[in-house]
């Protein structure tokens, strides 16, 4: 079917994945000039009436479900007789394939992973839907680096018996729990012990039971032990390992009562780590590019080290500075250097910002999800302000841009600001004004987001009023950007 074009709109460039039930496409949507996912239910399925219906409840079911963390649902049609869902394209690798790729994962990536596809299930469940195929082959990983759910095709509703009734078993068997191998009622503990398996294995860099077969992996699910994590991988911690443990009980009763549950202990074992000082450190635009001048080159290193004492001194003190910096406890320096620099000065402290209002000049509207901003300046790294979704994003409707206002108690000093994430890869500068409607002067430099990212203001910026000035939007179902936290320093 490669080369066809559906519904008139979507050109069919490559096969990427194929399955009993459907193929999927990457296709590209000639009326959008985008590229998009399409599964087209396989023609022999296509004449049974029950896979038809359950097909359509996959994109009625995902419709529903707007996430960060859940594959969107564009699109739904037919075509000579054949069913097909249209979803956003995610560039990248399946979890699956990363682990056959690079085998076991840091202990910090499979957790954050872990706790991203907590947080989408756990959101597909208060919609009143239980997945019943979570396996890693359905997550995918984003060019970003975040995780993404796919393939409801199982789906049902909580409440309501649906199709599947209990009885037959659906599911992929070595993520399949005790009740749904039995066909035995499912609910969201049954994705809670997929989730636990689906861990494990990126813990362990194998599924907690093999098999030559369906059958006898789903009986080993039923009646054997739950492995332990640790008897494969000794540097994981007791708490991770007694939670992996308790997600894959055997009894429903036995495990997490709620995906949000097991997100809050996997939130937990990440706190535990520490932090990640490699990955995590705050970003700091140099004072010489941000001058438009060429940094001094590093210097050569000359083969000496400091004697064991000073190098934990001054490991010691990276950590410290580290955690000031991030988790804002006031009235100590940063001690963040700059490449060709002398370093921040000390003294920086928090300074209270609390999310104020949106701005978004003509030609918008005056209005993008106003009744959410409260949300940044929540301390729950959670939640989040979005702005509104654009099909092709801000340039295309003559937005320069639309903003997040942050009030400060008073007029006040700032010296750097920094967002927090969880749709990185757009783009923003902060601006600073006297008055929460503008107007707004740069403040600094335009960067790409990530998941934390810190902009450093210019120096000697005082104002009461400062505006996250978004410019260019990431992800390209609707082109938006979420603000999940905002902090500052002075």
């Amino acid at each position: 079917m490669v080369g066809q074009v559906i519904a008139a709109r979507y050109q069919l460039d490559e096969l990427v994945g194929s399955g009993g039930m459907s193929s999927v496409y990457r296709a590209h949507d000639t009326l959008l000039e985008r590229n998009v996912a399409i599964k087209i239910l396989h023609e022999h399925v296509g004449r049974d009436a029950e896979q038809v219906e359950r097909f359509k409840r996959e994109a009625r079911a995902v419709a529903q479900l707007s996430h960060p963390n859940i594959v969107t649902v564009i699109d739904r049609g037919e075509r000579d007789g054949r069913q097909f869902i249209v979803f956003e394209y995610v560039e990248g690798e399946n979890l699956k394939q990363l682990v056959l790729r690079a085998g076991p994962l840091p202990i910090r990536r499979a957790l954050e992973i872990a706790v991203e596809v907590a947080h989408a299930l756990g959101f597909a469940h208060r919609q009143g839907l239980v997945h019943r195929d979570v396996k890693p082959q359905n997550v995918l990983i984003a060019p970003g680096g975040e995780a993404k759910v796919t393939d409801f095709g199982i789906a049902r509703s909580v409440d309501v018996e649906g199709l599947t009734q209990t009885g037959s078993v659906l599911g992929t068997s070595h993520y399949i729990a005790p009740e749904q191998a039995r066909g035995g009622a499912v609910d969201e503990r049954t994705d809670v012990y997929a989730l636990g398996a689906v861990l494990y294995e990126l813990l362990t860099g194998d599924v907690p039971y093999a098999g030559d077969n369906f059958v006898a992996v789903a009986l080993r699910h039923v009646n054997e032990a739950v492995p332990g994590v640790r008897e494969h991988r000794a540097e994981v911690t007791p708490r991770l390992d007694a939670a992996v443990r308790r997600a894959m009980a055997k009894d429903p009763a036995d495990r997490f009562a709620s995906m949000d549950e097991l997100e809050a202990q996997l939130r937990a074992c990440l706190a535990e780590l520490g932090p990640d000082l490699e990955r995590d450190a705050t970003l700091v635009v140099p004072s010489a590019i941000r001058a438009g001048t060429r940094p001094m080159a590093p210097k050569r290193r000359r083969g000496f080290a400091l004697p064991l004492g000073l190098s934990a001194l001054a490991a010691a003190a990276a950590a410290i500075a580290f955690a000031l910096i991030h988790f804002g406890t006031p009235d100590v320096g940063g001690g963040s250097g700059t490449p060709g620099g002398g370093g921040t000065p000390a003294g920086l402290h928090a300074v209270r910002l609390q999310a104020a209002g949106v701005y978004d000049p003509p030609p918008g509207d005056g209005q993008e999800n106003d009744d959410a901003v409260g949300n940044a300046t929540d301390g729950d790294p959670t939640s989040y302000w979005s702005t509104e979704g654009y099909d092709d994003g801000l340039a295309a409707i003559g937005k320069k841009g639309v903003g997040l206002v942050l009030a400060a108690p008073q007029k006040t000093e700032i010296a750097r600001v920094t967002v927090t994430s969880d749709t990185p890869g757009f783009v923003a500068e902060i601006r600073a004004g006297a008055s929460q409607s503008g107007p707004f002067e740069s403040a600094s430099d335009s960067q790409t987001v990530g998941r934390r990212t810190t902009f450093e203001l210019n120096t000697g910026t005082r104002a009461r009023y400062v505006v996250i000035w978004i410019t260019q939007l990431a992800h390209p179902d609707r082109f938006r950007a979420h603000v999940n936290e905002v902090t500052a320093r002075g």
